[in-house]
């Protein structure tokens, strides 16, 4: 129990820093002169090397173990969050965003193929939702700490602020060899990643993953441009956010029990179809109440999403391949990453944010199909 607690620490201070550069990464590129179009392309480049590199980072653990993936992962990390602070300007940020995607998908699937590992299978559920927590959390954190900073000394205080915050995440792991997991033996015969897909089951909360992190993936980065458009300060915004991680870490908290006496396929399908709905006024309400209130709905039905299909797709990896199917659901996850936001830049710079909203709507429904028929 002591190690997923010190993961779910390590997950909140990475996933804090990700989610508050992304904010930051946003509202700076706005203040340098980004249209929707650049603000597309900039939020795919965090999502590229996580593309490329999902599978091989899962394909490390499994020979190798997960701490020195995290490691190294976390000290590139901090590398790309300093470098904004030092050089400010658009190339940076993408050069930047460039280094955060490497460090994160080192980090992120280590740390979530050892959260499937540590223990007997049946404390897996518990496991994914503690680590969950930690994302929530960072959810949470993230955003309100690059507001507080953006509004008091500016966009590269604020990256200056997550670089240092990095550092502790690098000491932790460099001090703590008890984070691993014993790696499996090499396999002669594994054939492509991809070809896990022909399991039906597997393909199909791979699938979902990818829509669900993506609805997730709009809904974060477009509330900012949203915000700035009605006039709202960068520390709104933030508590905005932070409301929707808020609500992520209660009902990860409840998330175990529910799934007991309903099932993780009905939890996941029927959130899924109630984050849709809550999308769609998204981008008529003005009133900040009503945004918090619309923020914490999104976030009670979003947050079941990450834990419950990583469960699903560790509960159906083949033998010693787990972390090749962490590295492949997030490569999935990356793909939609990638094509999304720059459709949506496309969309947003022709139509505004509404339609932005309405496909991610469309998105989400989509998922609750499928996770529906997923068992």
């Amino acid at each position: 129990m002591q190690s997923i607690i010190l993961l779910a620490l390590l997950t909140l201070i990475v996933q804090g820093c990700h989610m508050g550069s992304r904010m930051t990464a946003s509202l700076f590129a706005i203040e340098l002169g980004a249209n929707p179009f650049l603000l597309g392309v900039l939020i795919a480049v965090y999502s590229l090397f996580p593309l490329l590199l999902a599978v091989f980072t899962g394909r490390l653990c499994d020979r190798y173990g997960s701490r020195y993936p995290m490691l190294y992962g976390v000290a590139v990390f901090g590398l790309g969050l300093l470098l904004p602070y030092a050089w400010p300007s658009l190339v940076m940020l993408y050069a930047s965003a460039a280094l955060i995607g490497v460090g994160f998908v080192l980090f992120n699937v280590a740390a979530q193929n050892l959260a499937g590992g540590l223990g007997p299978p049946e404390q897996r559920t518990r496991n994914f939702s503690t680590m969950g927590l930690g994302y929530a959390a960072g959810h949470m954190l993230g955003p309100l700490v690059a507001g507080y900073a953006i509004d008091t000394r500016g966009h590269a205080f604020a990256y200056l602020c997550f670089a240092l915050l990095a550092l502790l995440p690098v000491a932790m792991l460099a001090r703590n060899r008890s984070l691993n997991v014993a790696p499996h033996a090499a396999t002669h015969d594994r054939g492509s990643a991809f070809g896990l897909l022909r399991n039906a089951s597997l393909r199909r909360a791979i699938i979902t993953s990818g829509l669900v992190v993506t609805g997730m993936d709009l809904y974060t980065f477009y509330v900012p441009i949203y915000g700035h458009a009605i006039n709202l300060s960068a520390s709104t915004i933030g508590a905005i956010l932070g409301m929707f991680a808020a609500a992520s870490m209660v009902v990860r908290i409840v998330l175990p029990a529910v799934t007991r006496r309903y099932g993780v396929e009905t939890v996941l399908s029927t959130s899924m179809f109630a984050a849709a709905v809550f999308f769609l006024p998204f981008p008529f309400i003005t009133f900040v109440p009503a945004l918090f209130a619309l923020s914490f709905g999104i976030g009670l039905a979003l947050g079941c999403g990450q834990p419950l299909t990583l469960n699903l797709a560790y509960n159906r990896s083949p033998p010693g391949r787990s972390g090749e199917v962490t590295g492949l659901r997030l490569t999935i996850n990356n793909l939609t990453h990638i094509s999304v936001p720059l459709a949506a830049g496309v969309l947003g710079a022709m139509f505004g944010v509404a339609p932005v909203f309405w496909a991610s709507a469309a998105l989400l429904v989509t998922s609750g199909v499928l996770s529906r028929d997923s068992s």
